[in-house]
């Protein structure tokens, strides 16, 4: 199967971009690495009347190192991540979750920007970002906004995008020396999409302890105050019995699916314990 027809725009600027997703009358679908949306317009799962090729504007490309953290354009790749080509201010947490998204040729095209945007439940940067306390920024006729990553996902392929909205940047936060973290996901097989996920990131400096269960059949779990899974506040000591009544207060109601991720999480803590 084939797309339906559509017109086709490269703006060289976010105003440019924010002018035609205004249209009115007009199905307008954004479009930056292409490697979700693709397939989707092939099955004509969506059917725009214009699609709206991002990648040529520089803004959303490009990365800012600042005193509390690293700002990401919304077109970046995956790759570009994973080779270091952005700040790692993060202790290594961002590149290594890059390398391990499916396939280096996804990892080419994939943007971060557009990860977030198509908000699958078992991707990789929705996780680990809201356990970071990472935030993204939009804008969109009414202005610009900033919100945690945790609160744009709304749910499976449902993010928080106002209508005349487009997601420009992401803002990963410094790690301190002290920082440690973890990062798990149970595939079949490498490069498929994960069954669950764990992350768990530990701050002192900044006073962050957080988790989070990814690869729900919605939006990430998030525990903002991850210490009760701790047994003294060490990361070796995982309490499995606390981390099962979480997920179960979560709504996550299958016993097997809650062992599943506890698995991960649990995976995740070691790793930050181990670092």
């Amino acid at each position: 199967m084939k797309p339906v027809n559509f017109d086709y725009a490269r703006p060289k600027d976010v105003d440019a971009s924010l002018s035609m997703l205004a249209e009115d009358g007009r199905s307008v679908k954004v479009v930056a690495g292409s490697q979700s949306l693709g397939p989707m317009l092939n099955m004509r799962l969506v059917q725009p009347d214009l699609l709206v090729d991002i990648t040529g504007i520089d803004e959303l490309r490009q990365v800012k190192e600042e005193a509390d953290g690293v700002v990401i354009g919304a077109c970046v790749t995956h790759a570009d991540i994973e080779d270091r080509r952005v700040p790692d201010v993060t202790g290594g947490a961002l590149p290594s979750v890059a390398h391990g998204i499916a396939y280096r040729a996804v990892r080419n095209r994939g943007t971060i920007g557009g990860s977030l945007t198509h908000a699958d439940p078992s991707a990789d940067w929705i996780s680990m970002l809201a356990a970071l306390g990472a935030s993204v920024t939009l804008r969109g006729p009414h202005g610009q906004r900033t919100i945690p990553v945790e609160d744009y996902m709304l749910g499976a392929l449902e993010a928080d995008l106002r209508p005349g909205e487009l997601l420009v940047s992401v803002k990963a936060p410094r790690l301190g020396r002290s920082a440690r973290w973890g990062y798990h996901k149970i595939c079949r097989k490498t490069g498929e999409f994960a069954h669950a996920i764990g992350a768990f990131v530990v701050d002192p400096e900044r006073g962050v302890c957080r988790a989070v269960i990814g690869a729900t059949e919605t939006r990430p779990i998030v525990i903002a105050d991850a210490r009760p899974i701790i047994a003294d506040g060490d990361p070796a000591r995982f309490d499995t019995r606390t981390a099962d009544e979480l997920t179960s207060s979560a709504g996550m109601n299958d016993a097997l699916e809650r062992q599943t991720h506890i698995v991960a999480l649990r995976r995740a803590v070691e790793r930050a314990a181990a670092a």
